[in-house]
């Protein structure tokens, strides 16, 4: 997960300038508005990154057609164990 900053609503529609620099550092900005998320603003590099993801989680693979690695990588998947 990204680096994240935290700002109110009020102050990040007033200060918008500071929290789009801002937001190149740290990458996102979340907005809050009375404790709760109301949004965020992502810096460019998130952005392509959350396009990247989106593009992929539509993309179909047929299971004949899987690379090498990925085929290795199922085969010797451990389910319901915790990550490493």
């Amino acid at each position: 997960m990204p680096p994240t900053s935290t700002v109110r609503a009020t102050a990040f529609a007033r200060n918008f300038a500071r929290y789009q620099d801002e937001a190149i550092e740290v990458g996102v900005i979340v907005v809050t508005s009375h404790d709760r998320v109301v949004g965020g603003y992502l810096s460019a590099s998130e952005l392509a990154n959350y396009e990247k993801l989106k593009a992929r989680e539509r993309q179909a693979l047929r299971v004949g057609e899987l690379p090498d690695d990925v085929i290795r990588d199922i085969e010797t998947a451990m389910y319901a164990a915790e990550p490493a």
